[in-house]
């Protein structure tokens, strides 16, 4: 749990090792509840990191918390589906 939406991190240890590294992230929107996405990728249990993964993270602000209330979670055969489908929505 963070105070300042800037801090708030997908970034997980498990004794003393990073379990989930965060790579990269983009703020969508701020406010009561803001959603983040974030770019991270998972120790598998060899040990080595897999390939990179985007999820989506939505955040509400309480008594000056934020909190995680949803999570989803995107790999690079789930993400290029989303990508074409918001192209077609958007023309862009």
């Amino acid at each position: 749990m963070a105070s300042e939406i800037d801090e708030l991190s997908i970034e997980y240890e498990e004794d003393g090792e990073v379990v989930v590294e965060q790579l990269d992230k983009l703020i969508l929107n701020r406010g009561g509840w803001t959603t983040i996405l974030f770019l991270y990728r998972e120790r598998d249990k060899n040990g080595e990191f897999g390939p990179p993964k985007a999820g989506l993270r939505r955040y509400q602000k309480t008594k000056g918390v934020s909190r995680k209330r949803d999570a989803i979670n995107l790999t690079e055969k789930t993400a290029p589906a989303l990508v074409d489908k918001l192209k077609e929505w958007f023309q862009f």
